[in-house]
């Protein structure tokens, strides 16, 4: 049985609208960048499938993240196949998020009534997404498709709830131009990670989180 309900997920991801996409093989030392990440507000947070020892890393973070910031969102990213996506689910996972999409991935999230963010790249593809189940549809690489590409998509589907990743760094500046193209929520990687003291990263995301109101409509 999901920790949360799909319709809680997703109002939680449009209502905290930055994701860190974030990897680490020390699980200590990811425990210490999630609770920076809870401290400065944010309640979702993408662990990515990208090292060999993954789902050990996850399997740890799962029960710190109940105890110690009980209502984050964990999900698992990087994720190509339908085995993977159910051994993440089992370990806890709340959310799949993936760099392409893949109907098995779609299908396994949809059994376990976990919520599935497919990647995409073209319009032909968001709209597959959508009709294959996503909760959020990503739209990946952001610094390749740029802000323009949301403008133009937002004519013919104006209610895709998007997410971009790739490209967007920790300023004021990118919120508000992929904010202001249209998307929904942003995912960051490297770029948020530059610093990795706890306190740096907990004041930057208190501010980015002040800063949105100003900009989202």
């Amino acid at each position: 049985m999901p920790r949360f309900s799909a319709d809680h997920i997703l109002a939680t991801v449009l209502h905290t609208p930055i994701v860190p996409v974030f990897y680490h093989a020390d699980a200590a030392y990811a425990e210490r960048i999630l609770q920076a990440c809870y401290e400065g507000g944010l309640r979702v947070f993408e662990f990515t499938n990208r090292g060999a020892n993954a789902l050990d890393v996850f399997r740890q973070l799962v029960p710190f993240v109940h105890e110690n910031c009980p209502e984050m969102l964990l999900g698992i990213g990087t994720i190509y196949t339908a085995a993977d996506a159910e051994r993440f689910i089992e370990a806890g996972a709340d959310f799949v998020v993936q760099p392409c999409i893949t109907a098995e991935v779609a299908d396994a999230c949809r059994h376990h009534q976990t919520p599935w963010l497919p990647g995409t790249m073209t319009v032909r593809e968001v709209y597959e997404a959508m009709q294959l189940g996503a909760a959020i549809v990503k739209v990946f690489p952001g610094n390749v498709v740029g802000p323009g590409f949301i403008k133009s998509l937002r004519g013919p589907m104006p209610t895709v709830p998007l997410m971009v990743t790739g490209g967007v760094e920790p300023t004021t500046k990118s919120l508000r131009e992929w904010f202001g193209a249209g998307v929904n929520v942003v995912g960051m990687g490297s770029q948020l990670f530059k610093n990795d003291d706890p306190a740096v990263l907990k004041q930057l995301l208190t501010d980015l989180l002040a800063f949105l109101p100003t900009i989202r409509k």
